[in-house]
């Protein structure tokens, strides 16, 4: 019996359409009403401000709500792909975009970046790459007729070792890039933005779970809305800040996507390439591209508005990343699909889930 596979949904499908249309917003609410985006930014406790703040925890917290943490003894059924998607998450990704961010914002396209603000961008594109995705991925696993018990033990395992992980990889690399970042304040980003809201959208689960499977699961679509709709009022607030600089370097945005762009294409191959060599199967092998090129975009623009500010260029970044996602790992999905054939006749692939 076939899964169903569910597509996206209209926020998702026109997601890079409702990004540019908050941009533009938020553009023109900087231009025309510059006190409403100043009060909104005096609104602070602790260098954290309460409307973004907020609006974060909508973000992510309908996200987490999705992830089972029972899930986790399905490790050893998955442990080849499991192994190669933890291998490109947490081994290869932050390194190679810091790798990449230091050859293209330093070197190839200093020029024609604000030099005061290159060290910002660095910082957005190493936050941007330093969380694996939680959400969305279910959506991109999907369509690429993944094994959604794979995608969910990933999900959980990843989330795991982001509580743990997050804070001191960001550092390390925001270190050798030459970027100070107080860790009191990074640890404060990591509590705030992953544990809270990690044990309340687990709290929130188990309470929904009383009700039945099905009241849960549709309890969860009904809430999914919610945090495409705040991360887009999120930047809505980011670009009534950063308009200026915007109108005045409209090239930053499209050279900002390009090293991301290489970093979906890198780490999405990679992971591809090595559970064909290991010999796993199709359906694990295209969900762990996806978990492996996909990057959790609403923590990355969280942790840089704490710690760089609403109108830094860190913020800048990882919401480019959110303007280029969708389209980007469609993409992938195609790839995924298309070479199907390709992947299984040269893998010896096997059947079962546990491959």
């Amino acid at each position: 019996m076939n899964r169903p596979r569910p597509g996206l949904g209209c926020f998702e499908r026109w997601l890079t359409l409702w990004v540019l249309a908050c941009i533009a917003a938020g553009i023109a609410l900087g231009q025309f009403a510059p006190a409403v985006a100043a009060t909104v930014a005096g609104l602070e406790i602790a260098r954290v401000n309460l409307v973004v703040g907020a609006l974060i925890w909508v973000m992510i917290i309908p996200m987490l709500v999705k992830v089972d943490f029972g899930s986790l003894h399905e490790v050893r059924r998955h442990g080849r792909g499991i192994g190669v998607t933890l291998l490109v998450n947490w081994a290869i990704k932050p390194f190679s975009m810091a790798l990449l961010a230091w050859i293209f914002i330093r070197h190839l396209f200093a020029d024609w970046l604000p030099a005061d603000q290159q060290d910002g961008y660095v910082a957005g594109l190493i936050l941007l790459a330093a969380a694996p995705c939680t959400a969305m991925v279910f959506v991109w696993s999907n369509l690429a007729d993944g094994e959604p018990n794979f995608t969910l033990t990933q999900v959980a395992l990843n989330d795991f070792i982001m509580v743990f992980a997050f804070a001191p990889i960001v550092a390390l690399l925001l270190g050798v890039a030459s970027i100070t970042v107080p860790w009191e304040t990074l640890l404060l980003s990591v509590l705030l933005y992953i544990v809270v809201p990690l044990a309340i959208a687990q709290a929130w689960r188990r309470r929904l779970l009383r009700r039945g499977r099905d009241a849960c699961d549709a309890a969860i679509r009904s809430i999914a809305p919610w945090s495409i709709a705040a991360l887009l009022a999120t930047i809505v607030l980011l670009f009534a800040f950063q308009g200026r600089r915007i109108l005045a370097e409209p090239l930053v945005i499209l050279l900002l996507a390009v090293p991301i762009l290489l970093q979906v294409l890198l780490n999405s191959s990679a992971a591809y390439l090595l559970n064909r060599r290991f010999g796993v199967a199709h359906c694990v092998a295209g969900p762990s591209a996806l978990i492996g090129a996909s990057n959790f975009f609403e923590l990355a623009v969280a942790v840089a508005i704490s710690l760089f500010g609403l109108d830094s260029g860190a913020a800048l970044a990882t919401v480019v990343g959110v303007l280029i996602e969708v389209p980007l790992m469609l993409a992938v999905v195609r790839a995924v699909n298309t070479s199907k054939g390709w992947y299984e006749a040269g893998s010896g692939a096997r059947r079962a889930f546990g491959a």
